[in-house]
């Protein structure tokens, strides 16, 4: 890296050490993005690494692809890339990973840096567009390594190992707020499809079969268009069914059928019984009781 900035040296840095080391530098860019490279530092490997770039991106302009955003925070800690609205990290390269960073001195926008991928331990490439400030930023990330290594000499190395720590403990706690939000998306899903499937399954209207209501002493009251349910008999058959009051048979058990004064007009009696009505019905009328009075009817062949 003092080979990176050797050319550097006679320019006086621009931030306050405090800015850098308690703070963070955010710069806004264009984020062409990265690619694997065979060495971790050299002008001609940057070189070939942004023609590359260059042309993927040119590809992509032409089929209607935008250049993404992004937001850089440079500290002493490392430079994180971010989405410039939901601010959600996208890359954090730790500065101790970083082993070579420059600005393209034939396109004044693009700066450059190489840093080593943690998982797969690749030296990756990171292309940037920048109209204004490419040579500031390059600037302000070789100020932050100055500062690391001025803590690193007075520490003795131990605030390398805590930021070491510390970067690692960040990048589980990323991982696991991303796995985190992936399984309430999956919950949310099997909900959504649960309740599809319960809707789907039950038919249109259906009403739940509901209990009938008991009185004070557990009994369902009674209701004359109810009918018991059969109960069965000790061999197990069922009993036959009852009839109905409309299949009833209407006759007594000498087989002649009952009388019913309300379904016999006046033309059922004969002559004499029906004048001997009138004549009770007469004396009901003015008072007439049969309080010790013996009545009878003489009989009769009549329907009724």
């Amino acid at each position: 890296m003092n080979r990176a900035f050797s050319r550097k040296k006679d320019k006086t840095w621009m931030h306050t050490p405090e800015a850098l080391s308690k703070h963070y530098i955010p710069y806004n860019a264009k984020f062409l993005g990265s690619t694997e490279v065979e060495q971790p530092k050299g002008t001609e490997v940057v070189r070939d690494a942004v023609r590359k770039l260059k042309f993927a991106r040119h590809i992509k302009k032409s089929e209607g692809q935008k250049i993404p955003k992004v937001e850089l925070q440079i500290s002493i800690y490392g430079v994180k890339i971010l989405e410039p609205k939901t601010k959600e990290v996208q890359h954090n390269c730790q500065l101790h990973r970083i082993s070579f960073c420059a600005d393209d001195k034939t396109d004044k926008r693009i700066f450059t840096f190489i840093c080593k991928d943690s998982e797969s331990n690749k030296h990756l490439c990171y292309v940037f567009d920048s109209e204004k400030c490419a040579e500031e930023i390059t600037l302000t990330i070789g100020q932050a390594f100055n500062l690391a290594y001025r803590k690193f000499l007075e520490s003795g190395g131990k605030d390398v190992e805590t930021r070491k720590q510390i970067a690692g403990l960040q990048k589980r706690i990323q991982d696991l707020e991303t796995e985190n939000v992936e399984l309430k998306n999956k919950v949310q899903d099997l909900e959504n499809q649960l309740r599809i499937t319960q809707v789907s399954t039950s038919p249109a209207g259906s009403l739940s079969p509901q209990s009938p209501s008991t009185d004070i002493f557990d009994m369902v009251p009674f209701s004359p268009t109810s009918h018991p349910p059969p109960v069965p008999t000790p061999n197990g058959t069922q009993p036959p069914p009852v009839p109905g009051r409309a299949a009833e048979i209407k006759r007594d058990l000498f087989g002649a059928e009952p009388f019913d004064p309300f379904s016999c007009a006046a033309g059922d009696f004969p002559p004499d019984i029906q004048s001997k009505l009138d004549e009770m019905q007469e004396g009901f009328k003015m008072g007439l009781t049969l309080e010790g009075t013996v009545f009878c009817l003489d009989p009769v062949d009549s329907k009724c």
